[in-house]
């Protein structure tokens, strides 16, 4: 059996996917290690993963929260720049501590968050495999798609190909990744990485989106695999959850995500849309606001600070949200078409990838309006096609395989140090 090492972002939507995939490595009789700070030692023991502290110095207890907390109540390019700012300085710290505490405890391969750069370059200075987990939206750069960050839509004409591959060029492998980690390639005489996807596993590469949810990509390596979602209610807030309050009316679910949810506003103006409506609205909070600091909301939707998300959405009509990937993939697992409100990083782009699709809408945060909201809502609700192809989506994700199909590529990988082709799915 092999013993894993996990390398990636202290935010819920990275460390819920990596921790699924380690539970079920860790089932199959391996041993998983995460690396990260202190905030997350809980939620990685609790998931029953071993784990081991970096960075204590700089991100001691609660440094990390108080981050997100900051984090959420920006938006736009704001809330991404400072999102690069947290990875980058997180970066710093995996590079000087994660590769003694690998010799100390003997991790033989790392699975590591497409975001986290500095996990490709700690393995190759190790001579160790490893993985790229693709937990976020797929961000491999390739002039046919829209960066990541942008809402526009896909198309395959010459303009728009200009266009993304000038906004590619604009930001450059150093931005992104950080001067920290090509110092320490540098130092470490490691090959320099010339493109922003060489710095991805050679091996194989997962992604929990099912292929129907990407853009139609082009230039992909062979040993790219969409392997459907990576979920599942290991290591999940436990809160008690009020169902004798549902009403058995339609369910519309609403939740920012557990990061940029601190803007009032918009859950005022999701509260004021649904008002009046033949539905009752559940909004989660994610925990970082508590129920008593919001001010009373039109209709008096039901509000928690954490909903069971997994099981809430077996019972729901309509999910509105942020367009986080994963909370998009699970409404799409049940069928449930959405609304999204996309505010920050990959958001947009899994925006506009709901409205590729057909499985909803999506309103940018800074066109948010009260009667756009509702407009939108009554579409998806009243059209029949937002939930036909929300049903279409749900089918193309029972056929990926998910955690069970990733956990078979990680293994044969490892196992026989080749890639691994997508052919053989």
């Amino acid at each position: 059996m092999t013993h894993f090492g996990i390398i990636c972002p202290a935010t819920t939507g990275h460390l819920n996917p990596m921790l699924t995939l380690g539970y079920e490595l860790q089932r199959r009789g391996h041993r998983v290690t995460l690396f990260g700070v202190v905030d997350v030692q809980t939620k990685t023991l609790q998931a029953g993963l071993e784990f081991r502290a970096i960075g204590e110095s700089e991100f001691p207890k609660g440094a990390i929260a108080q981050h997100l907390a900051y984090l959420g109540k920006l938006s736009g390019l704001a809330a991404s720049g400072y999102t690069i700012k947290i990875l980058k300085q997180t970066a710093a710290v995996t590079l000087r501590d994660v590769p003694k505490t690998i010799k100390q405890v003997g991790v033989e391969a790392l699975l590591v968050d497409q975001v986290s750069f500095e996990g490709g370059t700690i393995a190759e200075f190790l001579d160790i495999p490893f993985i790229t987990i693709c937990s976020a939206l797929v961000l491999h750069q390739e002039d046919s798609i829209p960066p990541h960050f942008t809402n526009w839509r896909y198309t395959s004409a010459l303009w728009a190909r200009l266009r993304n591959s000038t906004v590619y060029r604009l930001l450059s492998l150093a931005q992104i990744m950080g001067d920290v980690i090509l110092e320490y390639r540098r130092e470490w005489k490691l090959p320099k990485l010339t493109r922003y996807n060489d710095g991805y596993s050679q091996l194989a590469q997962i992604s929990q989106q099912p292929a129907e949810f990407e853009f139609p990509r082009q230039h992909l390596p062979p040993w790219f695999h969409f392997t459907g979602p990576l979920h599942s209610s290991i290591g999940r807030e436990t809160d008690t959850f009020p169902y004798e309050q549902l009403t058995g009316q339609p369910l519309i679910y609403a939740s920012m995500g557990t990061t940029q949810n601190r803007l009032l506003k918009i859950f005022s103006s999701i509260a004021e849309a649904c008002n009046g409506l033949d539905a009752q609205l559940v909004i989660s909070l994610g925990g970082s606001l508590t129920v008593e600091s919001l001010p009373r909301l039109p209709g008096s939707p039901l509000v928690v600070g954490y909903a069971p998300q997994l099981e809430l959405l077996k019972k729901t009509t309509l999910t509105i949200t942020h367009a986080g990937l994963n909370t998009t993939l699970e409404s799409l697992t049940n069928g449930v078409p959405m609304v999204a409100i996309p505010i920050a990083n990959d958001q947009p782009g899994v925006a506009a990838r709901i409205a590729w699709t057909g499985t909803g809408e999506f309103i940018p945060v800074s066109r948010l309006s009260v009667p756009k909201m509702r407009a939108a809502i009554h579409r998806v609700l009243t059209q029949a096609s937002y939930k036909q192809n929300a049903l279409r989506l749900q089918e193309a994700i029972r056929r990926t395989g998910g955690v069970s199909r990733a956990a078979d590529v990680v293994e044969q990988a490892i196992s026989t140090g080749k890639p691994v082709l997508s052919s053989a799915d």
